[in-house]
């Protein structure tokens, strides 16, 4: 079973998003913010993250870039959840190592496809 860590500020995002996925028998775990997400990720090494773009503290932005970076989680592949539908934000998404974009809140079918491309490598 695939261990997911979902990052998102908003109470109801992360718990949409954990029941969406835990019916399909992923494990997971949940930051709230990207400082969490960086500290839960070195910790914990998911299989993949689902992380949310405007949070504070550290926003998806850079918390990607030191996950996709960090010696013990570059391996971890990063999609990137947003309520921002600007080409620019998907570039500079790919630019800090996102493996995916995706509009919140994200189709479930395309969501659960990625993550399953994503994990098969």
């Amino acid at each position: 079973m695939a261990k997911i860590l979902v990052v998102d500020d908003s109470a109801t995002q992360l718990q949409s998003l954990t029941k969406a996925l835990q019916k399909h028998g992923y494990e997971i775990i949940t930051a709230v913010d990207g400082v969490q997400a960086v500290e839960v990720a070195t910790n914990e090494l998911p299989d993949i993250i689902l992380m949310d773009v405007v949070m504070p503290n550290l926003n998806g932005f850079q918390a990607t870039r030191q996950i996709t970076q960090g010696s013990k989680t570059a391996h971890i592949p990063v999609i990137m959840l947003s309520g921002k539908d600007q080409e620019t934000d998907k570039v500079w998404a790919t630019r800090q190592g996102a493996k995916g974009y995706f509009i919140k809140p994200p189709d479930e079918k395309d969501l659960l496809e990625a993550i399953s491309n994503l994990l098969a490598g």
